[in-house]
């Protein structure tokens, strides 16, 4: 297994995106489920996890995903690269000084929750209007030179956006939407940070579970905490609109003896060097299948031919380019109710 590069940051080609464990798709695994699944994910060759210090506090309390993850990993501390995220959500920073401290704050928080002394990778998990990323970015500049961080990364955020903060402090990383069904980054976004040294990282890489073909119309999203029923691709019109993408992911699962999860990710892995996914799962055996797709082998004509079939599929019900500025998924659900 290779490793990929997020700016200086090696990792294994997939990450694991740990969410589940704690938010927004419905019923949570107990604890020491979740620490175990985390530990067979390393077992398997996974070194990149990634977090949030949200991840929890919609039922739970902030920081309840962090707490999970620093301790499934404390045994291995120094072999993997640990992800978290901040949030201006209630404390907004009115001056660069002031969004040092209030950077420094958030980290330190979550460094507690971690039980680690640094974080490999810190992001701003929302770009809030208020908040100026040229102030972000110069605080995460001191945090790095100062040894706290390794490096930083943004998550949905556009080319202008990006553009702004790396020219203060470079990034890492930029974590944004990225699957079959939402390709909108492959046109600026990903092309810019080629040229630039970034790292991709594509959150809901399998679609909400869609290109895995788990997910169907009658597939219950009522929980409370299932972010999922705000998804439109998800609605039961929309899955069944959009089961060519299925089809096309089938033929190529047979072909390789892969489930179609594993070829929807294998599939970004081979258009890209500096793309790893992180797929979310609060199920330890899809978290395997899905890491196991860094062994699925894609050739040049065998992705042009992918490529070249999914031009031609119309997707229903795309989420678009969202920023989610200072809110979350379910937010912005019911915003955009009826507008899929």
């Amino acid at each position: 297994m290779d490793t990929r590069m997020l700016g200086n940051i090696a990792v294994s080609p997939i990450g694991m995106g740990c969410m589940a464990f704690s938010h927004g798709y419905g019923q949570i695994p107990e604890r020491q489920y979740s620490i175990d699944a985390i530990r067979k994910a390393h077992d398997f060759g996974c070194t990149f996890f990634d977090t949030a210090e949200s991840y929890g506090k919609q039922l739970y309390y902030e920081g309840h995903n962090e707490e999970i993850v620093g301790e499934a990993l404390k045994p291995v501390r120094g072999d993997v690269v640990i992800a978290t995220k901040l949030h201006f959500t209630s404390s907004i920073p009115s001056s660069e000084e002031e969004t040092l401290s209030e950077v420094r704050a958030h980290l330190e928080r979550s460094l507690r929750r971690l039980g680690t002394d640094y974080v490999d990778l810190y992001y701003l998990h929302r770009v809030n209007r208020d908040v100026p990323v040229e102030w972000v970015a110069a605080a995460m500049g001191r945090l790095i030179g100062e040894g706290l961080i390794r490096g930083w990364g943004m998550s949905q955020v556009n080319v202008d956006t990006i553009d702004k903060a790396q020219s203060v402090t470079p990034l890492s990383a930029i974590q944004n939407l990225y699957n079959m069904l939402e390709r909108g980054i492959e046109a600026q976004v990903i092309p810019y940070c080629l040229e630039h040294g970034i790292g991709i990282v594509p959150f809901s890489p399998v679609a909400s579970g869609f290109l895995s073909g788990s997910v169907s119309a009658s597939t219950d999203f009522s929980h409370a905490d299932d972010v999922r029923k705000f998804v439109p691709q998800l609605s039961s019109e929309n899955i069944e609109a959009n089961r060519p993408v299925l089809d096309l992911l089938e033929r190529y699962a047979a072909e390789k003896q892969a489930t179609k999860a594993q070829i929807a990710i294998a599939w970004m892995l081979a258009k890209y060097p500096n793309v790893v996914p992180i797929p979310g799962s609060k199920n330890q055996g899809r978290i395997l299948e899905n890491l196991g797709a860094w062994d699925v082998a894609i050739s040049g004509d065998e992705l042009r031919a992918l490529d070249d079939a999914l031009d031609g599929i119309k997707v229903h019900g795309h989420r678009g380019f969202v920023q989610f500025e200072g809110g979350s998924m379910a937010d912005w659900g019911k915003e955009n109710a009826g507008k899929a």
